[in-house]
């Protein structure tokens, strides 16, 4: 399955337009990945817990946007767009989201 943030495919013919299709992933992270995040933001630094949690939320946003596309019968899906929001009364969880338009290309 092909997947882009653009609206075209170099080289390739847009055959049939299959409908906008979303993935999303919400994932919590617990108190001690907090707590060091809290430390980090003290001493300055990256939060590795924290990267490794988004790069997850990522993958399963991802997966699912291309499942519901191959469901559609699509190839590809062009024009995808990644939000990210923190949710959760405290903010203690991260969702991603990911759309974009499944297609079918020659």
């Amino acid at each position: 399955m092909l997947v882009t943030t653009t609206n075209t495919l170099q080289g390739r013919e847009i055959a049939d337009y299959k409908g906008i299709v979303t993935g999303e992933a919400i994932l919590g992270a617990n108190i001690f990945k907090d707590l060091f995040a809290g430390i980090r933001d003290i001493v300055g630094g990256r939060s590795a817990a924290y990267e490794e949690e988004l790069g997850k939320a990522r993958e399963i946003a991802l997966h699912e946007l291309q499942q519901r596309a191959a469901h559609l019968g699509a190839n590809a899906v062009i024009g995808v767009d990644l939000d990210y929001e923190t949710v959760g009364q405290s903010g203690s969880m991260l969702m991603v989201s990911a759309t974009g338009t499944a297609v079918v290309v020659r």
